[in-house]
């Protein structure tokens, strides 16, 4: 990165810490204001000032994300906020996700075509996290139970490291090379190994999901992985007193996804949409319908939510900061051509989710919330707080 770009970039994050607060009430958000600068710094007026980032710069800070957002996440989930409604989380979790990366692979076989199966599984799988943060006025919004806004937290907080080993596998049958590729039986269990070797490193948190990471690659493992298991290590090691630590890998990873917002306006939309056709729009629309909500549905079967619930709870699981980064793993490790389609799609759904639920998370809240309660009142538990207020300050910065 050159001198200029570095204070074209720390303008930019002045300028949204500066006037975050009052873009927020109109539902302007951190991705919306990054992605658009992204776009007029390499695409609109602002071209001139020469900004645009290097295929390794946006490598190495898509590669540094996605290991904070894995740590970080898995760090926050303990028995606590699993107690009272673990079987909903198991049930989004170990039934929802694998059906909707599966229900997305099948559905993406006819747009990328049917003669590369790999290409449609990095669509399906890269496309299954979800991001509360994008709808950060339903997250805090106290009209909608504790309970859903605490599911949903905690789903998402899990299901992106739970979907990056199917990514993974799609890179490397797609011919990706390094790290990404090879997750065997032995890696597996040396990334498990460091992982929690550790989370009884220290209270330098933000270094032991470093170490994980790196670790695991020098020795020919997973680095993500590593740093998904050292989080789940942590947490359990060191309760809520190794809790206190972890805001400030949330808070250095905010700041990075701010980077990777702009990167992804700068490098990933325009390309998308000049190869853009109406079955990539038809995917990205029901990648945020029916193959989510589906699969919510079937997973939250006789679950006694109510159907109001569980479509709400299927519709909100917006898809992004993960599925941007995956984008940027899959452009740079395979290339735009072999890739091409898939970042497509990818980038389309990004978008739409990013202006769908950030625009219906205030109204949705409001009309929905109050009958949720009047449902859910004998199940609900208020001891327990959900998770979303720090969350939200790392995704949405």
């Amino acid at each position: 990165m050159s001198v200029s770009d570095l204070a074209i970039v720390s303008a930019l994050i002045f300028i949204w810490a500066t006037l975050s607060a009052r873009l927020e009430r109109f539902d302007v958000t951190a991705p919306i204001t990054f992605i658009l600068a992204g776009l007029l710094l390499t695409h609109g007026p602002l071209a001139p000032l020469g900004y645009m980032p290097s295929n390794g710069l946006v490598k190495t800070l898509a590669e540094a994300t996605l290991v904070l957002v894995l740590f970080s996440d898995a760090s926050r989930v303990g028995l606590r906020d699993l107690r009272t409604d673990m079987g909903l989380c198991i049930r989004l979790l170990a039934i929802g996700l694998p059906l909707t990366i599966g229900l997305g692979t099948l559905i993406a076989l006819p747009v990328v075509g049917t003669a590369n199966p790999w290409l449609a599984l990095l669509v399906g799988a890269a496309l299954a996290p979800t991001d509360a943060a994008l709808g950060a006025g339903m997250m805090v919004n106290p009209a909608v139970p504790v309970r859903i806004r605490r599911l949903i937290n905690v789903e998402s907080g899990l299901n992106d490291g739970i979907a990056t080993p199917f990514v993974l596998i799609a890179l490397a049958a797609l011919g990706s090379s390094g790290h990404a590729a090879g997750i065997g039986p032995a890696e597996a269990a040396a990334e498990l190994a460091l992982g929690i070797a550790g989370s009884f490193a220290g209270s330098a948190v933000l270094a032991l999901a470093i170490s994980a990471y790196a670790c695991s690659l020098a020795l020919h493992g997973n680095g993500f992985i590593a740093a998904f298991v050292g989080g789940l290590a942590y947490r359990a090691a060191g309760g809520e007193r190794g809790e206190r630590m972890v805001p400030f890998v949330e808070e250095t990873s905010a700041l990075v996804s701010l980077l990777v917002w702009l990167a992804f306006g700068a490098v990933a939309v325009v390309p998308a949409f000049e190869s853009l056709t109406w079955p990539d729009v038809l995917y990205a629309v029901l990648s945020l319908t029916l193959i989510r909500m589906v699969p919510v549905a079937v997973a939250l079967t006789r679950a006694r939510l109510g159907r109001t619930t569980v479509a709400f709870i299927g519709w909100f699981g917006p898809r992004g900061l993960a599925s941007v980064v995956f984008a940027l793993l899959a452009l740079e490790e395979i290339g735009e051509r072999a890739a091409g389609s898939a970042i497509t799609i990818i980038a389309l759904t990004v978008l739409l989710s990013v202006v769908a639920h950030g625009v219906t998370a205030d109204p949705l809240a409001r009309r929905y919330g109050p009958s949720m309660t009047r449902a859910l009142a004998p199940a609900e538990d208020p001891g327990i707080q959900p998770l979303p207020e720090r969350r939200l300050i790392r995704r949405a910065f």
